[in-house]
């Protein structure tokens, strides 16, 4: 008799600890998931933003088409991307245009002081902190949440319940590398 209940102490300990495990992935991931949906709602404000930014540098670096078609082709690979490793890596096409685009302005003495050119890009400014802030949080909580599932022993639960490690937005090399424009 006190096997058995020996026994039955154990598999309640068992079961406890795999609802235990089950729910804490669940709720990581919804905290990933959570932490996504904010730096996607900074995303698409500066993605709002850009076409008056575009056209406000447009009036008075009109030859700089290339730049312009780079800008618009980023936005374009955001609207398309299916995943989340697409939608980072359009993202980060994104960054880099823009940064090449306030490097074009540079050169524009009169447009930098344009009210609206200036107002614009402060909005920008702000948002990319708000993004960047976003994203070092996103990190941090696939960080923790990818560790959960490469971990013993949670990375049985994580395996029999399907829990796949997550992708870090990183900064692409080419966003690294200064931005060089050439007249």
């Amino acid at each position: 008799m006190k096997v058995l209940i020996g026994l039955i102490i154990v598999l309640v300990v068992i079961a406890l600890w795999v609802i235990g495990a089950f729910n804490r992935f669940v709720k990581l991931r919804n905290i990933v998931e959570e932490a996504f949906s904010t730096m996607d709602v900074y995303m698409k404000k500066r993605f709002d933003l850009i076409p008056n930014l575009v056209e406000t540098v447009k009036g008075y670096a009109s030859h700089e088409k290339g730049t312009f078609e780079s800008v618009t082709k980023a936005r374009t690979a955001i609207q398309e991307a299916s995943t989340v490793e697409d939608r980072m890596e359009a993202e980060n096409m994104l960054t880099g245009t823009l940064r090449t685009l306030f490097a074009v302005a540079e050169a524009y003495p009169e447009l930098k002081a344009n009210e609206n050119f200036m107002d614009l890009q402060g909005q920008l400014q702000t948002v990319e902190v708000d993004i960047a802030n976003s994203r070092k949080y996103y990190n941090a909580t696939v960080k923790e949440y990818n560790t959960k599932t490469e971990m013993f022993p949670s990375n049985i639960i994580a395996n029999i319940f399907g829990f796949k490690r997550k992708p870090m937005f990183e900064v692409e090399e080419a966003e690294r590398q200064n931005v060089k424009v050439e007249f």
